[in-house]
């Protein structure tokens, strides 16, 4: 089993049966809820990756942009021009109508700029950079998500757990005294109980908690609409604060590949097995940096020694990406991966979300299909090309419909 979905089992069954209970006694609101609506205008209803057709974006209903923060200084201090854009960009959306939910950069991002969140004499500059930002821009964006996903490895790397807990902390006590009625919290991918025990010392500077999750799409287990509930409830019963469902989705195509097309993919890699892989792991690198760049530079950059490269092409996510497909038995029951079936999954999803009192909102992923997959860099993966409302052309899929509908009804 991929070490991730693994992670996220160990995680349900170590934290949920203690947290469970509680959820189901306080099933209600509570005042840190209402100010959370309060401050956000009602239930966030918003959209990751969108485009600037801003009328086509409102006329799906959808009221937020989850945007990126492009990072605001270079080596030297200064300013940067993608910073400058970015925020030029998000005015745009403002004066369109449209609010911003920040997302602030990456451990790996700060380091790429010369400052190392895991040394302690970088901490101070990673304060001021999270001053700066809520300073800069709280006329401009209603809510700020700390970073990204902290635990999956891509996103994580090079910090431990513990170091991604403190980074993510140390920017919402900075601030928190500074925010005014914008919103700031964290996320995680799936459960992460230890990344939500690690950030105790730190909810007290939290407006919300946020969590990512993905049914029918990455793994053959926990696929019903049940899960959703499960992973808020979970949530709401460990940390007590305002949930926000940060990212969730459904994937528009995707089958599973026959042992013949699978046999045809493996050998543009110089090998006819999954055994191979293993013993000429080398060769089917030295390929993969023709056919599929984007996989090779994934895979050396999560895995460091020829065994664990083997191990990580053939781990359960990795190998939907080697082989472009989605695999049987991934998928919520009743939504084919198809256009209807991934609009019968908002129809079915979003009422559902609206009822639970304690969810301050629920941001759909995403906005466009991709022309690549930008995990592995092919056109014909479905993994991660497939999640728009609208397809490559911006025409409207059966979902963008299925949300308009869904979203009209959440007040």
């Amino acid at each position: 089993m991929e070490p991730f979905i693994r992670d996220q089992i160990i995680a349900v069954l170590k934290y949920v049966p203690f947290h469970m209970a509680a959820g189901y006694v306080k099933q209600g609101s509570s005042p840190e809820v209402d100010e959370v609506l309060r401050k956000t205008g009602g239930f966030i209803k918003g959209i990751c990756h969108p485009s600037e057709e801003f009328e086509q974006i409102k006329g799906a209903g959808i009221e937020w942009n989850r945007a990126d923060i492009a990072f605001p200084f270079d080596r030297e201090g200064n300013i940067r021009e993608d910073y400058i854009n970015w925020k030029a960009k998000m005015l745009r959306y403002r004066k369109n109508g449209i609010k911003i939910f920040a997302v602030t950069p990456y451990p790996k991002t700060f380091i790429e700029h010369g400052i190392d969140p895991r040394l302690p004499e970088c901490e101070a500059r990673v304060r001021e950079i999270a001053e700066f930002l809520i300073t800069d821009l709280k006329d401009i964006i209603g809510g700020v998500q700390v970073t990204n996903e902290m635990g999956i490895p891509h996103f994580t790397n090079p910090l431990t757990m513990r170091e991604a807990a403190r980074f993510i902390g140390v920017q919402l006590a900075a601030m928190h005294p500074l925010r005014g009625d914008v919103v700031i919290g964290y996320n995680s991918a799936g459960p992460q109980g230890d990344l939500h025990s690690l950030m105790r010392p730190w909810h007290k500077y939290c407006d919300y908690v946020g969590i990512d999750i993905y049914i029918g799409c990455f793994a053959p287990v926990g696929n019903s609409m049940s899960t959703l509930d499960m992973m808020l409830r979970y949530l709401w019963s460990m940390t007590g604060k305002p949930i926000i469902l940060m990212e969730f989705g459904y994937i528009s195509g995707g089958a599973p590949k026959s042992p013949e097309e699978k046999r045809a993919i493996l050998q543009r890699y110089g090998v006819s097995s999954e055994k191979e892989i293993r013993e000429k792991i080398d060769l089917v690198l030295e390929n993969m940096k023709t056919v599929a760049p984007g996989l090779y530079k994934r895979t050396m950059e999560n895995a460091s020694s020829p065994e664990k490269r083997a191990d990580y092409l053939l781990q359960i996510d990795t190998k939907n990406h080697l082989y472009s497909e989605l695999p049987g038995g991934v998928a919520v029951p009743g939504c084919p991966h198809t256009a209807e079936g991934q609009a019968k999954f908002y129809r079915e999803a979003l009422p559902r979300l609206a009822k639970i009192p304690f969810l301050a909102g629920a941001i759909i992923y995403a906005w466009k299909d991709s022309e690549t997959c930008y995990a592995c860099g092919q056109s014909d993966c479905p993994t991660e090309t497939r999640w728009g409302l609208v397809d490559q052309q911006h025409q409207e899929k059966p979902s963008y419909f299925a949300v308009r509908e869904a979203l009209a009804n959440i007040q």
